[in-house]
């Protein structure tokens, strides 16, 4: 019988439980994960967890896109007017630019393929893992939650989804990155002013350049709660199976040819 004791002797653990959040690892398509990472340098790596090397990127994709003007670039181009978008275009911080995110796209494939190794030989080892944490400021524990309403709140207000399953470093970095957008590109008054029909100076108000980062935002957000619930669920039923067949289940009991048998 495996022992599920946590004594710190597995050589690769599944999961970690904190009061900061819940880790683990789990089996992810490279490509998705590139893809995040293509849409917005950082995202990829948030999604696996490597969060000083993801907000690391997702920094550097906000401040040298905004020196660059990538954005407004792109804005010019999706109306045909090539001319315009290279004109605006800073060359100096562009050279600067294209280099880390073809990295990012690269290191979060990279990543991920070998994060899926690790995972493959940790299900192997099926090591028991610690599943609650108890602090002075916040408790955590594995459960089951339902990611519908991961999605909707995510939808509401980008953070809200990954605070509903307590992904606590996710939710306060979307969270405080929103107001910076929100605030940047004016997008809460241009609503106030198009709710009151005066549609051209909802328009104008807009900043165009930090208007294009808040629908990755909320793509990001969304697809986060949603794929971290699911895979939060089932690490829950992995681990209440484990605990039910070691304290439960009799060392006699086999299952041969999808039949129940003793001896």
């Amino acid at each position: 019988m495996i022992n599920y004791t946590n004594n710190n002797t597995a050589r690769r653990y599944k999961a970690h439980v904190s009061i900061l959040g819940t880790t683990q690892l789990h089996l992810r398509n490279p490509y998705i994960i590139a893809w995040w990472s293509a849409a917005f340098p950082g995202f990829g790596h948030m999604l696996l967890s490597k969060y000083l090397r993801g907000y690391a990127l997702f920094i550097w994709e906000v401040f040298v896109n905004i020196n660059a003007h990538v954005n407004s670039a792109m804005i010019y181009s999706f109306q045909g007017n090539i001319g315009m978008a290279k004109e605006v275009l800073d060359t100096r911080w562009l050279l600067m630019y294209i280099p880390v995110y073809l990295f990012s796209i690269w290191d979060s494939y990279r990543t991920t393929v070998d994060m899926n190794r690790v995972y493959i030989l940790a299900e192997r080892e099926n090591h028991r893992f610690n599943s609650y944490s108890l602090g002075s400021l916040e408790i955590n524990y594995l459960d089951k939650r339902n990611p519908v309403l991961s999605v909707m709140w995510s939808l509401f207000i980008p953070g809200l989804g990954q605070l509903y399953i307590h992904r606590i470093l996710t939710a306060v970095f979307v969270i405080i990155w929103l107001v910076v957008f929100y605030y940047y590109s004016h997008v809460q008054e241009a609503v106030v002013l198009l709710f009151l029909g005066k549609v051209k100076e909802a328009t104008s108000v807009l900043n165009p350049e930090w208007l294009l980062f808040i629908p990755s935002h909320y793509g990001f957000a969304t697809y986060d709660a949603y794929i971290n619930t699911v895979e939060n669920n089932k690490l829950f039923e992995k681990d209440l199976r484990n605990y039910l067949k070691d304290n439960y289940q009799s060392p006699e009991f086999k299952i041969r040819n999808g039949q129940k048998m003793k001896g």
